[in-house]
């Protein structure tokens, strides 16, 4: 194997181990920026459900978000105090994702033989109508305000200890299982098995099968596919990702949030992620995700509190100074659509393309 195929083997496992070392590193100013990368992670999972739907089967969907919704308030609402249930973390989850699975199976039976702009459309319509009932169903999402505190037991039957006494000192950990560094290095790792299950799916013959009904639909039906069942197979997964990103979202912020964290801007972030990194490539959707969510996440932040420095400020005239355009999180957006038209323009297969759409879009 050539020194270039050891490198693009190895850099994403390499990387994994990086982040999972992050935490046991003594500086607590590490530990501040850390806690920062779980959202991105969740996030992560999310562009990989996204990734199996139209990179691997070439079906254009715009409403993962509410997949993600449907997990996170799953998990809000057989967790929290205010109803019955009061599940533990793993049995709420899973029925998150079979419920996130079956919700896309059931939606997108009917519409199996649309393709191309009219799919995108009624999944799009899709994506609004789960907005809708989160937000006008007070009486079970609590409407804009979301449910909350999720904070589900670990374990069914088992109070949560309290982990002060073992946690190594002067490393920010928390206190509770779903506070830092133990819920962090839990999302770390169900991406990093994620990952390995999709990269193991893509070898098999479900894989190929996916891939030969991209390339050509009629071609593959004449072989024997059946285009209808993978179809739906690839929604039912994509599906179950984003729930189970979704439910892991609910436990990270304590808190569904409300509609807006699951509306159509979600749906569109997350495409462009996978769209950057490269359709269809799980390194470049994770690196379009650490590039895009990181930047709004960790970077916008840093350099916002920067720009508002004195020393900055003064290189501006007196009645600029102070003004939002100055913040860089003002600009997020227009960065955003900027860089996808550069992408667009100059490298249309992403930044780490797979072979197939690298050899016909350049």
């Amino acid at each position: 194997m050539s020194p270039r195929a050891v490198l693009s083997a190895a850099w994403l496992p390499v990387l994994f181990l990086a982040l999972a070392a992050l935490p046991f590193v003594p500086d607590k100013q590490v530990g501040l920026y850390a806690q920062q990368l779980t959202p991105i992670f969740i996030l992560a999972l999310l562009a990989l459900g996204l990734n199996v739907v139209v990179g691997y089967t070439g079906l254009l969907h715009l409403g993962i978000a509410a997949f993600f919704g449907i997990g996170a308030y799953t998990v809000g609402i057989l967790t929290v105090q205010t109803f019955p249930f009061q599940l533990a973390f793993p049995v709420a989850v899973l029925v998150g994702v079979l419920a996130s699975a079956a919700l896309g199976v059931a939606t997108t039976a009917p519409t199996l033989r649309l393709r191309g702009d009219y799919l995108a459309l009624v999944t799009m319509g899709f994506g609004l109508i789960i907005v809708f009932v989160i937000r006008n169903l007070d009486a079970i999402t609590e409407g804009t305000r979301g449910l909350n505190p999720v904070t589900p037991k670990l374990l069914p039957g088992v109070d949560d200890p309290d982990l002060r006494p073992i946690r190594p000192a002067n490393l920010g950990w928390g206190r509770y299982w779903y506070d830092y560094p133990y819920f962090y290095l839990l999302c770390l790792g169900l991406l990093a098995l994620t990952n390995v299950l999709l990269r193991n799916l893509e070898r098999s013959r479900l894989g190929r099968a996916w891939v030969a009904l991209r390339e050509d639909e009629l071609a593959a039906s004449c072989m024997g596919l059946n285009p209808a069942r993978l179809k739906l197979t690839a929604i039912a997964l994509g599906a179950a990702i984003a729930g189970l990103a979704g439910g892991l979202y609910a436990v990270a912020q304590q808190t569904t949030g409300g509609p807006e964290a699951y509306d159509f801007n979600r749906s569109m972030i997350t495409l462009c992620c996978v769209i950057l990194g490269g359709l269809g490539n799980r390194p470049g959707v994770l690196l379009g995700v650490f590039l895009l969510v990181g930047y709004d996440m960790v970077l916008t932040p840093v350099l916002d509190t920067y720009v508002q420095k004195r020393e900055f400020q003064e290189l501006f005239p007196a009645w600029m100074q102070g003004k939002q355009y100055l913040k860089v999180s003002g600009w997020r957006l227009f960065i955003f659509g900027a860089a996808l038209i550069v992408m667009m323009r100059f490298r249309p297969s992403g930044l780490l393309p797979a072979a197939r759409t690298k050899h016909e879009l350049g």
